[in-house]
């Protein structure tokens, strides 16, 4: 068996060292003990188990409720959470975990293999990534503090996806009575998780108040007495409240305006480090069925009238960076080389010209529509509105569609009724989890941020098979490069930036989130200095 005890060791006589070598530096920034930290998030969540729900607006109070088996440095190394060790076999259809003896439920019940087994398994039936467990056919539970994950095959993914974020540790006992864990009541009141911080209030649309978890397993953690979520659905008044002092951390912080005003507050401290595993990616998913949008020519020729350079520039302020395809260019697996598309408006008339679509007397090649992905402005609105103005200029008339609000969006693409719209959306760490969704062809379906765009590519399919089973990291990158290579040729989506999303947080902050989770990561080892 392939164990990671000697990494561990390895990587805890380098902090070792490295605490040694600072010296008086280390003394004078001792974590100090107390204090209430109130965080902004212009996200309400609907309930607070994310075992059943993705996305930022749960996971931000969930990965402080309930603990995972493992969490990740800003290097991308798993670390031991409520496991204290983990081996995988040799053939990698078997992971072993080792759980800490000490850990407990805030009911005070202990975390057993029972646990993990129920709260694995109920994820895999209920969570929307269905790809995380796909390959986990059982847990096994030989013994209390022992559970042994059987795959039908091999799933290099699966550390990323026993992250807080993804999959937090449910009590079977609260959660195993047979009511539906999607809408079962804990979800959102008396709320009994292992996490450091255990629930207070939560009143929905307003804020959720968290108080520390005294028996929390980590010894001497958290350092904060409480943690209050926020929650105002406008940036520019959360940001007020962080300048005013109301507030002492802001994640997620994207917009232009917003990044711009913190920029010039000396009081405020801007963190663009914590969302490499995050991997939020604006883009322009394209409706690969609608004609003349089914030639794969016309989607190049949209790549080709679209300059990044000006977007990320003079929409984004300079904040984000230019996409560069599928995987975001933080990830291991990213290919840099993999996007040929430069502002060539020469070229996108070559290529429409090619695809028969001439211009006609008033220089009108075709019509189509661009549907707006709502809340956002910089990546979305504004981008929405250049591409029109680009394609203009290559003979493409874009009407631009608003929708009320995101579920109106939501519903519009989900049922494929669209021509091009914006959109957001997030790589999750692992391809695997993030990325597939999006190019396969079995994940064509009537849900949003699945493969809406009907993109359909044989070679691209056995390509993300094949690298969801490699074992080896060179191997599975190699795979990952080609799949980029494809996509991008293919067009589906034309990737227009990375979100540039920040933690503003109040310069009396200490240890502010940096891993590559950031703020969807435990906030046991932040301060207030």
């Amino acid at each position: 068996m392939r164990s990671i005890r000697n990494s561990i060791a390895l990587a805890a006589m380098s902090c070792i060292v490295s605490l040694a070598g600072a010296g008086n530096v280390v003394a004078q920034e001792q974590p100090k003990q107390g204090g209430t930290l109130v965080l902004g998030t212009y996200q309400a969540p609907r309930h607070l188990n994310g075992a059943v729900q993705s996305g930022m607006a749960t996971a931000l109070p969930s990965t402080q409720l309930f603990a995972s088996l493992v969490r990740f440095n800003d290097k991308w190394e798993p670390q031991p959470y409520l496991a204290e060790s983990w081996q995988w076999s040799d053939d990698g259809k078997a992971l072993t975990v080792k759980l800490r003896s000490n850990a407990v439920f805030h009911d005070g019940k202990p975390i057993t293999s029972e646990d993990v087994a129920f709260s694995i398994m109920s994820n895999k039936a209920n969570h929307p990534f269905q790809a995380m467990f796909g390959a986990v056919e059982s847990v096994e539970t030989p013994d209390p503090h022992t559970a042994v994950f059987k795959l039908s095959q091999p799933h290099p993914a699966l550390l990323i996806a026993l992250s807080p974020a993804l999959s937090p540790i449910i009590p079977k006992h609260i959660y195993g009575d047979g009511t539906d864990l999607k809408s079962h009541p804990r979800n959102s009141q008396n709320v009994v998780g292992s996490g450091p911080f255990k629930l207070k209030e939560f009143i929905p649309g307003k804020e959720v108040v968290l108080e520390r978890f005294d028996k929390f397993f980590l010894e001497g953690k958290p350092y904060l007495d409480r943690v209050v979520i926020q929650i105002n659905p406008e940036d520019t008044t959360l940001l007020i409240g962080l300048e005013r002092g109301d507030l002492q951390m802001l994640p997620f912080a994207g917009d232009v305006t917003v990044l711009r005003r913190a920029q010039t507050n000396k009081d405020l401290v801007m963190l663009d480090k914590g969302y490499e595993g995050i991997g939020a990616e604006a883009w322009l998913a394209i409706n690969t069925t609608r004609k003349p949008l089914d030639d794969k020519r016309v989607r190049q020729a949209i790549a080709y009238a679209l300059d990044k350079n000006f977007i990320t520039k003079a929409l984004t302020a300079g904040f984000a960076k230019p996409a560069i395809g599928p995987i975001i260019s933080s990830s291991p697996f990213a290919a840099p080389d993999a996007n040929p598309y430069k502002l060539d408006l020469e070229k996108a008339k070559q290529l429409l010209d090619e695809a028969g679509l001439k211009p006609g007397a008033n220089g009108e090649r075709f019509k189509m529509t661009i549907d707006i992905l709502p809340g956002t402005v910089a990546v979305s609105k504004n981008v929405a509105e250049y591409a029109r103005t680009q394609l203009k200029k290559i003979g493409v008339a874009a009407d631009l569609r608003t929708s009320a609000d995101f579920p109106s969006w939501a519903k519009t693409v989900a049922n494929h009724d669209f021509d091009m719209t914006t959109d957001i959306v997030w790589n999750w760490g692992d391809p695997v989890i993030g990325v597939h969704r999006t190019y396969l062809s079995s994940n064509i379906r009537p849900i949003v941020w699945t493969n809406t765009q009907s993109y359909r590519n044989e070679k691209v399919d056995e390509i993300l098979a094949q690298a969801g089973i490699e074992q080896d990291a060179g191997k599975r990158k190699a795979l990952y490069a080609d799949f980029q290579r494809l996509v991008n040729e293919d067009a589906p989506i034309v990737y227009v930036a990375e979100v540039p999303y920040h933690t503003l947080v109040r310069k009396n902050v200490g240890n502010p989130p940096t891993s590559i989770w950031g703020p969807l990561s435990p906030l046991d080892e932040v301060y207030l200095k």
